[in-house]
């Protein structure tokens, strides 16, 4: 099974500057939000304002085409 890693770059204050694998409709910070309430399980904190998501290829797809209708 392959795997999609979605990498997430945070500011000083918290907020999302950077994150892999974005719809063009969401801004980082609402992607960010959105997986974070959609597939916690798949999130890993990192040091030094870092993080990713490590979710199924299969369900990237869908995850992106949901994100995209709410």
């Amino acid at each position: 099974m392959e795997t999609k890693v979605i990498h997430v770059r945070f500011a000083n204050n918290g907020t999302v500057t950077d994150i892999g694998e974005r719809p063009e409709t969401l801004t980082p910070q609402q992607w960010f939000n959105w997986l974070s309430l959609t597939v916690p399980q798949h999130y890993r904190a990192y040091a030094g304002g870092r993080g990713a998501f490590t979710v199924p290829g299969s369900e990237l797809a869908g995850l992106k085409q949901t994100a995209n209708a709410s």
